[in-house]
């Protein structure tokens, strides 16, 4: 269980690294006609899933007032999230897009103790401080804010911060997250057509296959993680997490011959050293915990 647990996410995090190529692919379209059809057939697809399994009526039993507003939250945080990074990586930044999925995890140990009133350790502070000084440096000698970066970082981290109180499973809440944004991306496609401007059926059968498989592209690694985040331990789940951005990192700079001189390995060094230490902290803090002693019989 644990092995294809460990298959699972591997395959999740493989595809999510290698998200550039698919979305370069579609370099003609604009990203906001990418995101509305990411979108779009995304809910297309756990619709079908959704009425194979016939599981709408369990959905519609789970709805409340205030599961409803969660929902709206996490769509438009996910929304800005697809959005920054379809446009970043089609505007030849992905170096920057893996910085911001560097500082993601970092960033959501922050707010959970902002928000969530979750307590850091001590030395957990010298990694969160080190990852703000590799931003500021690399603010500083880019001559302008690493804005791609920390938008992707914000909205991803603060889509972590509202699912952490989010009552639905991963398949009823994705349901729900695109559900609530389809009526919009459906409506914004159509207005593009009218206008002359849409790509779809208009730019060549591999365009509109590619926009088609948006869909499938975008739920079948979510489905993956979240069946791998049952299987396996979540310390594990934090090492691997660091595929995607690496594997993104490496298609920048070698096969899209992105900038990285100098400035890039000092900034993201320091990123990589707080990370290492953060993760070196959690090992030790784990080791350090008292063995729990077996329960007498009759407990």
């Amino acid at each position: 269980m644990k092995d294809k647990g460990i298959l699972y996410a591997l395959g999740a995090y493989a595809t999510w690294g290698l998200f550039p190529i698919y979305w370069k692919w579609l370099h003609t379209v604009a990203a906001p006609q990418l995101l509305a059809h990411r979108i779009g057939w995304s809910f297309l697809l756990l619709a079908l899933f959704m009425t194979l399994g016939r599981q709408w009526k369990n959905l519609r039993q789970a709805l409340t007032g205030r599961t409803l507003r969660i929902y709206l939250a996490a769509a438009l945080l996910i929304g800005v999230n697809w959005l920054t990074y379809v446009w970043a990586v089609n505007a030849g930044f992905i170096v920057e897009t893996s910085l911001g999925y560097f500082i993601n995890p970092l960033l959501s140990v922050l707010l959970g103790m902002i928000f969530l009133r979750e307590k850091l350790r001590p030395l957990q502070w010298i990694p969160i401080g080190l990852a703000a000084a590799g931003v500021i440096y690399l603010t500083l000698n880019y001559g302008r804010l690493p804005w791609i970066a920390l938008t992707l970082a914000f909205s991803f981290g603060f889509y972590g911060l509202v699912k952490k109180t989010a009552p639905l499973s991963s398949l009823f809440g994705l349901t729900l997250e695109t559900g609530i944004l389809f009526l919009p991306a459906v409506g914004f496609l159509v207005w593009q057509e009218v206008a002359g401007q849409a790509a779809f059926l208009h730019s060549g059968a591999l365009t509109n296959f590619l926009l088609v498989g948006a869909g499938l592209v975008t739920t079948i690694p979510l489905l993956m993680f979240a069946s791998a985040a049952k299987q396996i331990p979540l310390a594990t789940i934090g090492i691997m997490q660091y595929i995607a951005p690496s594997i993104q990192l490496l298609l920048g700079i070698f096969l899209y011959k992105e900038s990285f001189g100098a400035t890039q390995i000092i900034g993201f060094g320091v990123v990589w050293l707080a990370l290492l230490l953060f993760w070196l902290e959690s090992v030790y803090a784990r080791r350090a915990l008292p063995v729990q002693p077996l329960p007498e019989l009759g407990e």
